[in-house]
This record gives C-alpha cells, sequence and structure tokens, in this order.
C-alpha cells in the first residue's frame, strides 16, 4: 500500500463516516442506524443506511457499500490515495509523504506539470505559423473567437514525429515520463514518436482545473478524425466528462450532452456554458453519476443519424437510472446545433431546447421510424413495438397518458391500445415472476456475490467463511482462537474471502485496525460492497467462539475434499485431521 497502515486507521478513526455522509445526504437516525436517500441511484424510499457502530454504508437497493474512504472514492470520483487526501485535508492530518507514497505522489505531479507545459506548448504552436493551419480551422472554419480558444486553452500538435517530444526534453521531462501521460508512442521497433501530430488539440480538465489528458482532430481525411489520450495515472476517460470543470458552474440548471468537443465549445461561445461531452467513448454509469451531482435535468443534444441515435438510446436508461430527467434535442432546419445557431441564433435555440422532447416521445418517434403505418401489416408491429416499450414505464399514468397518443396517431381506439400495453406489461411480470421463482427456489442462487467474477465454487464453505470474517470484523479477539485452530487463507475456497482474512489478520498480529474501512485502499468497489454486504448478515455473538468452531470445521472439512480428490475418502481425510488436531491439543 503507497500509505502506511498506521496513518490510514487514525485517518479513518478521525472521519466517522455519519459525520462525512451526512455533508452529502440528509440522514436520519432509524434504530442502530442512520437512513437517507441513496446518492448513487434515484430512488424515493430511503433504503441508504449508515452504521456507526461498523462504520460502514450500505444500499440495499442498488448495493453498494464500504467504508468512509470508499465513500469518498465513489461520491467525489477519486482514486483511492486522492480520496485519502481529500479526507486528511478534512481532518487537519498531513498525508505522510515518504516511501511508496511519496513516488506515487511526485509521479503524479511530474505527470501533472507534463501536461500543462504540454498544453502550454500546443497552444503557443497555434499562434505561431506552424500552428496556421489549426488557427484557420478554429477561428475561420468554426468560427471560435480569440476568447473562446483562451478560455479551452485550444492548441496544434505541429507536423512532425518529436517536436514535443524535444520541447519537453528541454524543460527537463524524460521520454519515460511522456509515454506515461499518453503524450508519446513506443513504437514496435523501439522508436519514440509523439502521439498527436497535426492535429487540433483539445486539452481535457478535470474538476480542479488540472490539465489530465488531450484530444486532436486531423484537419484532413487522414484516420482517425479523432485521437484521444489513453488512461493514464492521471486520466480515466470513463470518469471524465469534457468541459464539466465550466458546466458545473452553469446557472442554467440542465446539462446539454453532446457528441464532440466543437459541439461542446460551439454552445459555450453562444451563451450556452452547460454543455459537456464524453471523451471517445459512450456515455458510462460513472458519467451519468457524475453528472447527477450537478443537474438534475439532461438534454442529449447527439447527432441525428444512425450513431447519433444508438447513442442516445444506450444514455437514456444509464442517465435515468441516477433520477435525471432525460430530453432528446430534436435540430430542425440545420444538421446540427452549431448549424442551427450561426443561422438562427442563440435566442432561437435556447427556445429549442425548452421544446426537447422528452424520453419517451424521442424512443416513440424512433419506433414509428422504423415502420411504414400506410401498411397495415406494418402499422401492427409497429404498435406492438410501442406497445412493449411502453410497458416497460413505471408509471401507470405515463403508459395511458402515451398509450392514447400512440392510438390517436395510428386511428386506433385508445380501449385497444390500453389491452395490448397491459398484455405487454402482464407477459412482462409474468416473466419476471418466475425468474424470482427460479431464484426462490434455488436459495443458493440468491446468495452468491452479484459480481461474476466473485461467484463461489464451494458455496457450503464459503457460506463459512462468510461466518469467520462477518465474526473477526465484529469480534476482532476471535483471531486468536481462529489462530489457535491454525485457520489459514489457503484453506479458504473463495479467493477474496480467504485473501481479505489474510490482510485482516495481518493487521490484527501487528496491531492494526481490522475495521472493514481499513481496506478500501486493497478492495476494487465491487469487492468492498459484497463485503458489506456480508457484514451486514445478522450473527449472533453470544456464542461466537463455538460459530466460529463450526465456521471452521466446515472450511477445514471442504479444504480436505477438495485437496483429497478422488484419491481419498474425504470423510475418512477429514476425520483424520480432526484426530490430528486433537492430538496436539486442537
Amino acid at each position: 500500500m503507497a500509505i502506511p497502515e498506521q496513518f490510514i486507521d487514525e485517518l479513518v478513526a478521525r472521519s466517522e463516516i455519519t459525520e462525512v455522509v451526512s455533508s452529502y445526504v440528509r440522514l436520519t437516525r432509524k434504530g442502530n442506524n442512520d437512513w437517507g436517500l441513496c446518492p448513487f441511484h434515484n430512488e424515493k424510499t430511503p433504503s441508504f443506511s449508515v452504521s456507526r457502530e461498523k462504520q460502514i454504508y450500505h444500499c440495499f437497493g442498488c448495493g453498494k457499500g464500504g467504508g468512509v474512504i470508499s465513500f469518498i472514492m465513489e461520491i467525489e470520483n477519486l482514486p483511492f490515495v486522492e480520496a485519502v487526501r481529500f479526507l486528511a485535508q478534512r481532518a487537519g492530518m498531513e498525508v505522510p509523504e515518504t516511501g511508496e507514497n511519496e513516488g506515487y505522489r511526485r509521479r503524479r505531479e511530474r505527470l501533472l506539470a507534463l501536461n500543462k507545459e504540454a498544453a502550454r506548448f500546443f497552444h503557443e504552436t497555434l499562434k505561431s505559423p506552424s500552428g496556421g493551419a489549426g488557427a484557420e480551422y478554429l477561428f475561420g472554419r468554426r468560427g471560435l473567437s480569440k476568447g473562446t480558444v483562451t478560455r479551452f486553452g485550444l492548441g496544434m500538435a505541429p507536423d512532425g514525429w518529436d517536436n514535443l517530444i524535444q520541447a519537453m526534453g528541454a524543460k527537463g521531462f524524460s521520454k519515460r515520463e511522456l509515454l506515461d501521460a499518453g503524450l508519446a508512442v513506443d513504437s514496435k521497433k523501439g522508436r519514440i514518436y509523439d502521439r498527436f501530430r497535426n492535429r487540433v488539440i483539445f486539452p481535457i480538465i478535470d474538476l480542479r482545473g488540472e490539465v489530465i489528458g488531450f484530444g486532436g482532430r486531423v484537419l484532413d481525411d487522414s484516420t482517425p478524425k479523432y485521437l484521444n489520450s489513453p488512461d493514464t495515472p492521471v486520466y480515466n476517460k470513463s470518469r471524465n466528462l469534457f468541459a464539466l470543470n465550466i458546466a458545473r458552474k452553469s446557472k442554467q440548471g440542465r446539462i446539454i450532452l453532446t457528441e464532440g468537443y466543437m459541439d461542446t465549445i460551439s454552445l459555450h461561445q453562444a451563451g450556452f456554458d452547460c454543455a459537456v461531452a464524453s471523451l471517445g467513448t459512450s456515455l458510462t454509469q460513472e458519467h451519468a453519476q457524475l453528472l447527477s451531482r450537478y443537474t438534475k435535468e439532461a438534454i442529449i443534444a447527439y447527432d441525428g443519424d444512425g450513431a447519433g441515435v444508438k447513442a442516445a438510446q444506450r444514455a437514456i436508461p444509464i442517465l435515468e437510472q441516477t433520477g435525471i430527467q432525460v430530453r432528446v434535442l430534436r435540430v430542425t432546419g440545420a444538421k446540427d446545433p452549431d448549424e442551427f445557431i450561426k443561422t438562427y441564433g442563440p435566442e432561437a435555440f435556447g427556445r429549442l431546447l425548452n421544446q426537447s422532447e422528452n424520453h419517451i416521445e424521442y424512443r416513440l418517434r424512433q419506433i414509428a421510424a422504423q415502420y411504414d403505418l400506410s401498411d397495415d401489416q406494418q402499422k401492427v408491429e409497429y404498435l406492438r413495438s410501442a406497445a412493449e416499450m411502453l410497458s416497460t414505464l413505471p408509471s401507470p399514468v405515463e403508459r395511458e397518458v402515451y398509450g392514447v397518443r400512440v392510438a390517436q396517431q395510428t386511428g386506433l381506439s385508445a380501449d385497444t391500445m390500453a389491452r395490448e400495453i397491459q398484455q405487454a406489461y402482464n407477459r412482462r411480470v409474468k416473466k419476471a415472476k418466475k425468474q424470482q421463482e427460479r431464484r426462490d427456489l434455488t436459495p443458493t442462487l440468491q446468495l452468491q456475490p452479484k459480481e461474476r467474477g466473485l461467484r463461489y465454487e464451494n458455496f457450503r464453505s464459503a457460506r463459512a467463511e462468510e461466518g469467520v470474517l462477518r465474526l473477526m470484523l465484529l469480534e476482532p479477539g476471535l483471531f486468536r482462537e481462529a489462530e489457535r485452530m491454525g485457520l489459514t487463507a489457503e484453506q479458504f475456497s473463495a479467493p477474496l474471502l480467504g485473501r481479505v482474512y489474510g490482510l485482516l489478520y495481518q493487521r490484527f498480529r501487528s496491531g492494526g485496525s481490522t475495521q472493514l474501512a481499513a481496506l478500501a485502499g486493497v478492495l476494487t468497489p465491487e469487492e468492498m460492497s459484497h463485503m458489506v454486504q456480508i457484514l451486514e448478515e445478522p450473527e449472533d455473538l453470544a456464542h461466537s467462539q463455538q460459530a466460529l468452531r463450526d465456521y471452521i470445521g466446515v472450511i477445514e472439512t471442504e479444504a480436505v475434499k477438495r485437496k483429497a480428490g478422488s484419491e481419498q475418502d474425504p470423510l475418512l481425510a477429514a476425520r483424520e485431521k480432526f484426530r490430528e488436531k486433537k492430538a496436539y491439543g486442537g
């Protein structure tokens, strides 16, 4: 771990979880826990629980869970070390800059400094004779003002293989650092060259104002048209949005989602400072969660071509899951928002935004476009497709209102359409019920981890392993009993559970904290959420030692079975193992 365990333990101790969470979520005390609306998904009834005793949070709706560091990583969109810095500043602590942590900090600072210098180099190049083509594109063809170009730090990567490498080398940056920052590429022959060449450059700036990556657009017909920085230690395209650093301060009360850098920049220049764009990737759940912190309404302003329609269709449910109200812009009289604004002006575009379709209208229109409604057979297929889509709406009012609209559009009676929607809805409910019944008849499926990568191969042993970990987390003194009985991480059948036991045992032996929150730096969010679910299951501590012995007995028996395989009767092997333990006073 990059940061000393002792510091993590003290930081967790000083960062009482309900105090931290309550600065983001309104909590109400009920029973032993505090409850509120989950900040990670949309809900009307509180299912987000915070335990002061266990120092964990757990949403019974979306399944997310963890300790105080995990919460800050999730809510602030930060990697582990930066979340630790965030909490340390809040607690008035100074993160120790020694060993691995000092190396991490220096590397990160060097990469950010390199990106900043590279952005300056590109910007200065744009103003020089070698940036003429870029200037013609930005100022001439796209009509950007000098103020807009400066505000977004736009630049130009000159033609040539190593202009940036040479310029940054003169400032003391190594080729290794250029590779780590994604600014240079290592060819198969061992040659290093600039990633961005003869392209207009768009710096990507995070919420803290740091340059974390770049996008580059060609000025001719070469491919790819857009080239983006790869993921680096300071940049993750799935967790950042272009221009969100500006849009989050907007007073317009909504976010406009566009497909690219220029669309976003053009909207900002026209006065719509709430526009953002994803970075060379489809909208992700992380993007949507990030947006939900700053807005309750998003207008999708993607292109109207096939790719744009598909991207909008994918984005709608992702945004909806976070509670964002989704609408879709329908541009008429122009190919895109930029052309519309240039032709009709910003005020007309503002009116167009206000007339945006809600996502239901948009989806119905897209379905209708697939059919010839003058043909009776195709009309029937359209009605069935529309009914199927409307049956997914959670509100019966919405299903009725839009059902009536579809009926009027096709000359069908409202009652007939309502029956078609109800039948589709009933089929959906029946299918869901059957799936639930199958799960109910197979309890092991219910108890398996949600993440496929964490599924148990030996369910009986894994459930006992869960019990051991739950007891250890609730009553750390039981580690001595487990140690006396000779329990080892190697006996665990589930890799995650064995690893967690090993980590907690090491912490216990060294006198460190065995709270689950202390493992935020070594467990993934999915692993942490699963461990929280294990910890939240009921456990009777009145007879904890006997429970521990029972759990360990199951683990050892199953471990012997796995080891013996077909070579030995597993029951005899388990019995022999038990006799050996008794002989040594176990």
